[in-house]
């Protein structure tokens, strides 16, 4: 079975669709259509699902951060993508106190706190156009994200986590994929901001090898 060459790559909180560029890059160059939308920011649940869901049918899905929280909202409801690539999504209840510290950056500096707390010193605020209403509305969102098991049999979803990530990040995407009955995969030379590492190359490059290669019904490794 070969791969649909359709790809969504979902921005999360204070992030544009540029931060997804050298993804976007690879996934072009093996002849992916690559759609990197924008969001309604809208800080309800249903309706940011309501946005990605018709795009996201049938496509490869990756998400960072609050897209990947939305990435496995969606894998849960029974959007049937063709795989989803999901990085350290909110994990609710499964992981108290997880973005605290976040909350607290954006209390003392708004958004830039909040986007150095979150992503790192990669980030810069020329990498977002949301203003402090729009992150406070989306944080209230992902805050209230409780993980839970699918609906129906869930679309083939892989949550990672950084390597570099800390043990918070680990345990908590360890219980979010417990909880859901996904994959989960550790990314090398990453923390929680992949798409600025370009960290999912390797995926990528899994995703061409099984599902692209002309013998791919013969090779059967797991992305």
């Amino acid at each position: 079975m070969t791969m649909p060459r359709r790809a969504v790559l979902i921005c999360g909180v204070a992030t544009d669709p540029p931060v997804w560029a050298p993804t976007a890059g690879a996934l072009a160059a093996l002849g992916f259509d690559v759609d990197v939308p924008v969001r309604p920011r809208s800080g309800c649940l249903d309706t940011e699902v309501d946005f990605l869901a018709p795009r996201c049918e049938g496509a490869v899905v990756f998400g960072v951060s609050g897209g990947a929280t939305l990435g496995v909202e969606l894998a849960v409801r029974g959007v049937e993508m063709a795989a989803g690539i999901f990085h350290e999504p909110a994990a609710g209840s499964l992981a108290p106190g997880l973005l605290d510290h976040v909350v607290e950056a954006f209390r003392l500096d708004g958004v830039p706190g909040f986007g150095r707390a979150l992503y790192g010193p990669h980030w810069t605020i020329a990498m977002t156009s949301a203003d402090e209403s729009v992150v406070a509305r989306e944080l209230a969102m992902f805050r209230a994200f409780e993980p839970r098991e699918p609906v129906v049999h869930a679309a083939p979803v892989t949550l990672t986590v950084g390597q570099e990530s800390p043990a918070a990040r680990h345990a908590a995407v360890e219980a979010v994929a417990g909880r859901c009955g996904f994959d989960r995969r550790v990314l090398a030379g990453t923390s929680h901001a992949a798409h600025l590492d370009n960290a999912f190359a390797p995926v990528i490059d899994d995703l061409a090898r099984v599902h692209l290669s002309p013998d791919a019904s013969t090779d059967r490794e797991r992305p």
